[in-house]
């Protein structure tokens, strides 16, 4: 969760929305084909239970609370499988530029980096 205070008050925006926004920019991308769940908890909830949630694949990292130099900084990882045939470049640059610009206009929260995994190829 993360708390953003201005003189107007404080707003509180939660990782799951942050993750949809993130994994919906994602998947609107040329080229992917579907986000690949991380961690235990998503690999258990697609593989097992059969609900593939739109923030799969994505882990988000924000600082913690003492750290107020880097409290409005974020960084994201993202694990994607991507079309047979494209090239990898170009959609990996096309997820990080529509990502970034999608959080920080909707959220106003700086992404400090973002790391895209390709964790395979379909056609």
């Amino acid at each position: 969760m993360i708390k953003i205070e201005n003189h107007l008050g404080a707003i509180t925006i939660t990782d799951s929305y942050l993750m949809s926004l993130i994994g919906h920019a994602a998947t609107s991308c040329f080229g992917v084909v579907r986000m690949s769940p991380v961690g235990a908890r998503q690999g258990v909830r697609t593989n097992l239970l059969g609900l593939g949630g739109i923030d799969n694949g994505v882990r988000i990292y924000t600082p913690a609370r003492k750290d107020k130099e880097n409290q409005n900084k974020m960084s994201i990882d993202l694990h994607i499988c991507v079309t047979y045939g494209i090239n990898v470049n170009a959609i990996v640059d096309s997820i990080v530029n529509k990502v970034r610009y999608v959080v920080e206009s909707e959220t106003g929260i700086e992404v400090k980096k973002i790391n895209v995994y390709v964790d395979g190829m379909e056609s």
